[in-house]
C-alpha cells in the first residue's frame, strides 16, 4: 500500500520559533530518503514555507493558503489554483471594508508570479507587525487605491486584528455558501486572524489532489486546529499534537506528542513501515 503522509506546519510540525526543529529534520530527511513520501498543507505560501522549513527534503507537490494553491515544491510550477471571481473578491472586500479591516490580499499578476497586496496609510499594529517579519518578501505589493488592491487573481484574503473587530465581519462571511472563512488566534502573538478563501479552497480537496496525483492509496495527517478540521474528514487516519484543540483531538485517530516536542518526526519514526 501507497500512503501519502500530510502535516500541518505552525503548531504542528514548526515550533514556537517558527521553525522545523534539528531533530525533526533530520529524522524526516532519513525516512524521505527511504522512500516516505510526506507533504505540508498549511496556510502559508510557498516562501513562507521554505524558509521554515529550511533544509527539510520535501520533494512531492505541496498544499498552501489552506488549499488555495497546490505547488510543486521543487520546480515553483502551481499545479492548481482556486481563485475568487471577481464579484465575489468584490463583496468580501466590501464586507471587510465595513467593518474598517484592512487586509492583505494574497493573488497574482501571473498565477506563477505571486504578490501579498496592502494598502499603504491603512496598516494596523497586526500587520506592521507581520510585515516586521517578512522583510525582505519580494511578494509584498504595497499599493494606494483599492482598484490597485484588487487587481490581478486573487484567492486568499488575510485580516490580522483585534477580535471585537474582524468577528463582526466574520459573523457575515461564515454564513456565505460561496466562502471558506477561518477565524482564530494567531499561533504566536495576541492578535487574531481572519482567512478567507473560496468555498473550494481547502486542506481536504487539497489532499484529495495530491492522493490521485501521487497515486497512493491511503493518507495520514497531522494538525492542530479548525484549519486542519476538514482535512482530517478525508483522510484514513488523523492524529492531533498534544497541543491541538480539544474537539480536534476527539475527531482524531489518536493524540501524539506537542509540536515543541517533535511529535509528528517521533509518531513517524516509530510508525513508518508499518
Amino acid at each position: 500500500m501507497k500512503t501519502l503522509y500530510v502535516t500541518d506546519l505552525d503548531g504542528t510540525l514548526l515550533t514556537s520559533q517558527e521553525k522545523v526543529s534539528l531533530y525533526s529534520r533530520e529524522k524526516l530527511n532519513g525516512l524521505i530518503g527511504r522512500g516516505m513520501i510526506l507533504s505540508f498543507a498549511t496556510a502559508r505560501s510557498a516562501l513562507s514555507a521554505k524558509l521554515a522549513l529550511d533544509g527539510l527534503d520535501i520533494r512531492t507537490p505541496v498544499v498552501l493558503y489552506n488549499g488555495g494553491l497546490i505547488y510543486n515544491y521543487n520546480t515553483g510550477e502551481t499545479l492548481r489554483a482556486v481563485l475568487f471571481t471577481d464579484e465575489e473578491k468584490r463583496y468580501v472586500f466590501s464586507v471587510l471594508k465595513e467593518f474598517d479591516i484592512p487586509p492583505f490580499v494574497f493573488g497574482a499578476r501571473e498565477l506563477d508570479r505571486e504578490r501579498v497586496a496592502f494598502q499603504l496609510g491603512r496598516e494596523n499594529v497586526g500587520i506592521e507587525r507581520y510585515l516586521y517579519r517578512r522583510k525582505g518578501d519580494v511578494r509584498l505589493d504595497p499599493v494606494h487605491t483599492e482598484e490597485e488592491l484588487l487587481g490581478g487573481y486573487i484567492f486568499y484574503f488575510k485580516c490580522i486584528g483585534p477580535r471585537e473587530q474582524l468577528q463582526k465581519a466574520w459573523d457575515i462571511l461564515k454564513y456565505d455558501h460561496r466562502f471558506i472563512c477561518i477565524f482564530h488566534q494567531e499561533k504566536y502573538q495576541n492578535d487574531f486572524w481572519m482567512e478567507v478563501s473560496p468555498r473550494e479552497a481547502t486542506k481536504a480537496n487539497g489532499v484529495r489532489f495530491l492522493k490521485e496525483r501521487l497515486g497512493c492509496n491511503k493518507v495520514v495527517c497531522f494538525g492542530d486546529t479548525s484549519n486542519d478540521s476538514d482535512m482530517f474528514d478525508v483522510c484514513d487516519e488523523k492524529y492531533a499534537v498534544m497541543n491541538a484543540d480539544s474537539w480536534l483531538k476527539e475527531k482524531a485517530t489518536g493524540v501524539i506528542g506537542y509540536c515543541e516536542e517533535d511529535g509528528v518526526a517521533k509518531w513517524l519514526e516509530e510508525h513508518y513501515g508499518e
